[in-house]
């Protein structure tokens, strides 16, 4: 069965595509049952070969910078992070009328980070601040900037201002427009970045993060993957933590008053885009994660009497 579309521009892709593809080029692996999996990802479709693979296909001709970058950093990056990450072992290419590169990863064990997995939330955030930490002292100084490649996380939270209000406008009968703009407007007014950049996973999130037994345990889907504004990355404490556990994860990570600020508003502007952008018919999982990430915002603020 064809995978549902997300994009205008995507193009379809089915088991019987990827089980040609990987019996043309890959015939070692034409064994191995093909499936799937769901929830899909936004910019990959994902099927898993066998127990232990996984094969990812960009959806659109945007995917495709996305994964070679990931063919080239992830097995370099990889031993140098706590937690399991699908490093790439074969990079494919197009044929069986697939117009694009595709890549053969090893499958990371372990159920989406949803609430009700978690055992311990003050744990998990603060296994969460080491992830952050640890790709932060990775070297940087070669590392991709922000770009089309990673979908422009890390850039300045002020080049996103036209875009960011474009979506709240478009929302304005769906969200708190007046409280979602005075969220935003705040980070604007936090000082920028002025350090040198530092690796950022840049799309963490119940989707792309792993638990087993409870504990976080892996991290999935580096496509936004880039140096720059590490503020992009803390916006996952309102994507995934609430409460204490929020506060957990900012006291392990150490970050800035500047930063966090930064930070709330890339999770509202990541809250505003995807919802304007995805409808319940084409990603219904992303929808219902955007309205949860723009709610823990603005109750965020309105508990602190801002």
């Amino acid at each position: 069965m064809t995978a549902p579309r997300m994009h205008d521009d995507e193009v379809d892709t089915d088991e019987d595509l990827v089980r040609r593809l990987v019996a043309a080029q890959f015939p070692h692996w034409a064994h191995l049952p093909i499936r799937r999996v769901l929830p899909a990802g936004t910019d990959n479709a994902i099927y898993r070969l066998g127990d232990d693979l996984s094969a990812r296909l960009p959806r659109r001709p945007h995917g495709v910078l996305p994964l070679e970058k990931e063919i080239r950093w992830l097995p370099r990056l990889a031993p140098l992070l706590p937690l399991a990450a699908p490093v790439p072992i074969a990079e494919g290419a197009p044929g069986e009328d697939y117009p694009f590169v595709w890549a053969v990863c090893r499958w990371v064990y372990g159920d989406n980070a949803t609430a009700g997995r978690i055992a311990d939330p003050r744990r998990f955030a603060t296994e969460l601040a080491e992830l952050a930490a640890a790709l932060q002292r990775i070297d940087s100084s070669d590392g991709p900037g922000p770009g089309s490649h990673n979908f422009f996380r890390g850039e300045p939270i002020a080049r996103r201002d036209a875009a960011t209000r474009a979506a709240i406008a478009a929302l304005a009968s769906k969200v708190d427009a007046g409280a979602a703009t005075a969220a935003w407007e705040e980070a604007l007014q936090a000082p920028e970045w002025h350090w040198p950049p530092v690796w950022i996973h840049g799309d963490l999130d119940s989707r792309n993060l792993l638990v087993e037994d409870g504990r976080l345990s892996g991290v999935i889907d580096f496509g936004c993957l880039g140096v720059g504004d590490p503020a992009c990355e803390a916006m996952v404490a309102w994507k995934v933590l609430s409460g204490d556990a929020r506060d957990a994860f900012r006291t392990a990570l150490a970050i800035d008053e500047a930063s966090w600020m930064r930070a709330r508003g890339w999770a509202v502007s990541q809250a505003v885009m995807a919802l304007s952008y995805y409808s319940d018919e084409t990603n219904a999982v992303l929808v219902g994660e955007a309205r949860r990430w723009l709610a823990e915002v603005l109750a965020d603020r309105a508990q602190a009497g801002e």
